[in-house]
């Protein structure tokens, strides 16, 4: 089983609003057919609760969201407060990317959940990463059709050996681009593993993990049966998923004896 914390959202129409607790298709659907392991939510879950929640479950997967990482978190005031924010889920995952790290539990994070995890350990964010000199427009058409939206946009290159060129049968590949945030200064505890072609940091992983800990600031859950690259992380983090639900098995055995 895989945890896939929820987005905080208010929704309604007609002026009145109710929270609602979300979770995109894409990602569960990533999980179950690209990673083959059991989407879960833990609704209202706390930070208190991260400990028991996470002796239930075999990985992590933080995925992206229309919401921003608050920019509090690295010590910085809100630059466009127009932007959608999301403190609950902020408060939850920051504490959930250290508790992973540090017990062993397999960690995929995609586009906010890349954020989020280099916030955690340390690092910083560009809130406006179109409005830095020097870095591209990495945001999608916002008005077109998902697949367009979705599309490869630019090329990534990877760290040689990285599992990232594994993964991806070469050195260089393109991939899609849906975010206006991205990596200022990348977290002690990170090595990069991918670039844009403006040096934006792309992909990472966490260092002296034990088992899988990679995040990548692109959206690899779009379809992604359909892209033999995409495919091939979930893949990857499905197996890490898999050893740690054998070693959970192993460990209950062994207290019941």
């Amino acid at each position: 089983m895989v945890w896939l914390p929820a987005d905080h959202r208010l929704m309604g129409d007609h002026g009145h609003q109710m929270p609602f607790l979300l979770l995109g298709d894409k990602y569960a659907r990533a999980v179950k057919e690209g990673a083959r392991a059991q989407p879960v939510m833990f609704p209202l879950a706390d930070v208190d609760q991260i400990g028991e929640l996470l002796a239930l479950v075999d990985g992590v997967m933080l995925t992206g969201s229309p919401s921003n990482v608050h920019p509090s978190h690295f010590e910085e005031d809100v630059a466009d407060p127009s932007l959608p924010l999301d403190p609950a889920r902020d408060l939850l995952t920051l504490a959930l990317v250290r508790a992973c790290v540090q017990e062993g539990v397999p960690l995929l994070g995609v586009c906010r959940g890349f954020q989020e995890i280099n916030v955690a350990l340390g690092g910083t964010l560009h809130q406006r990463v179109h409005d830095v000199p020097g870095l591209m427009d990495h945001r999608e058409p916002k008005t077109a059709p998902p697949d367009e939206q979705y599309a490869p946009r630019h090329a990534v290159r990877f760290v040689p050996g990285s599992p990232f060129a594994e993964w991806a049968r070469a050195e260089e590949t393109q991939v899609n681009s849906l975010h206006g945030q991205g990596i200022n200064r990348l977290a002690a505890g990170l090595d990069a593993m991918a670039h844009a072609p403006d040096g934006l940091v792309e992909a990472f992983a966490v260092r002296g993990a034990r088992t899988f800990a990679y995040a990548v600031q692109w959206h690899p859950e779009w379809r992604c049966r359909d892209t033999p690259f995409y495919a091939a992380i979930f893949e990857a983090f499905g197996r890490a998923c898999r050893q740690r639900h054998s070693l959970r098995l192993q460990a209950a055995d062994l207290a019941r004896h």
